[in-house]
C-alpha cells in the first residue's frame, strides 16, 4: 500500500476504533495485524500522526486520539481520510480561510512578480478551455487561489492557506458541478486578476471578499442541510 494512501486509511481506522473505546486507539500490534504490515511501518506512520496531533501517547496507558479541533493539520488529516468534521470546525476553517485570502489579494497586488502573473494568465486560459469542454474548475480554482497567496512572497502564508484547501479539496468538485457556477467563478477570477495586474490593492481586496462571500454562503447552506462537511 502506498504511503499517501496508507496514512488516510490508518487515520480513518484509528478514529473509528477510538470512538468506540473512549478515545483509546488500537495498539501497534493490532494495527499491524489489521493492515497486514510490519510494526515498524505502523510505528513510522504513528509518528507522523503524532507530529500533527491526530494521536497522542500516554505513559503506561497507550495511544489515544487527540480531541478534535486541536490543530489545523489534524483537521486536514481528518478531511483527507474522509472523516466528517463537526459543523463548527468546517465553518471556522472557511471563515479563517476567507480572512487570509482577502489579505493575500491585497498583498499580492503589491508584490506579485511577472512569473506570478504568467501563471495566473495560464490558469485563466485553462479555465476558459474547461468551461468550453464542460469540465469543472475545482483543480483550477484551487491553483488560482493558491497562486495569489504565493504572490505574497510569504512562504508561511502559503503553507497556511494550502492546509485550508486540504480541508475542502474533496468538496470542491461538488461546488463546481454546475456550469453557471464555473462561469461565474471564472469571471470573478478575471476581475481579480485585472485588479492585481493594475496593482490596485484595495480593489483586489474588495473583489476577493465578494468572491469568497459566495463560497461561504454555499458552505453554510451545505452544513445546515447535512450537519457536517
Amino acid at each position: 500500500m502506498q504511503h499517501d494512501q496508507f496514512i488516510p486509511e490508518l487515520t480513518a481506522h484509528i478514529v473509528a476504533v477510538a470512538k468506540e473505546r473512549d478515545g483509546k486507539a488500537p495498539s501497534e500490534r493490532e494495527l499491524a495485524d489489521h493492515f497486514g504490515v510490519s510494526r515498524g511501518q505502523i510505528r513510522e506512520a504513528l509518528a507522523i500522526l503524532e507530529a500533527v496531533r491526530v494521536i497522542e501517547r500516554r505513559a503506561k496507558s497507550g495511544i489515544y486520539l487527540t480531541p478534535e479541533g486541536t490543530g489545523l493539520e489534524t483537521l486536514a488529516f481528518y478531511a483527507q481520510a474522509g472523516i466528517p468534521l463537526e459543523r463548527r470546525q468546517v465553518f471556522e476553517a472557511v471563515e479563517v480561510r476567507k480572512i487570509h485570502e482577502i489579505k493575500a489579494a491585497e498583498i499580492a497586488a503589491e508584490r506579485a512578480t511577472t512569473e506570478n502573473f504568467d501563471r495566473l494568465r495560464d490558469l485563466l486560459a485553462q479555465s476558459e478551455e474547461r468551461i468550453k469542454d464542460g469540465t469543472g474548475l475545482a483543480e483550477i480554482d484551487h491553483a488560482f487561489h493558491l497562486e495569489i497567496v504565493r504572490a505574497t512572497q510569504n512562504s508561511i502564508f502559503y503553507e497556511i492557506c494550502s492546509t485550508f484547501y486540504r480541508l475542502s479539496r474533496q468538496r470542491l468538485p461538488v461546488y463546481f458541478d454546475k456550469p453557471e457556477r464555473n462561469a461565474q467563478s471564472h469571471a470573478e477570477h478575471q476581475q481579480i486578476f485585472d485588479a492585481l495586474y493594475r496593482r490596485d490593492s484595495e480593489l483586489a481586496k474588495a473583489l476577493m471578499q465578494s468572491h469568497l462571500r459566495g463560497a461561504l454562503s454555499y458552505w453554510t447552506e451545505l452544513l445546515d442541510t447535512s450537519g457536517s462537511s
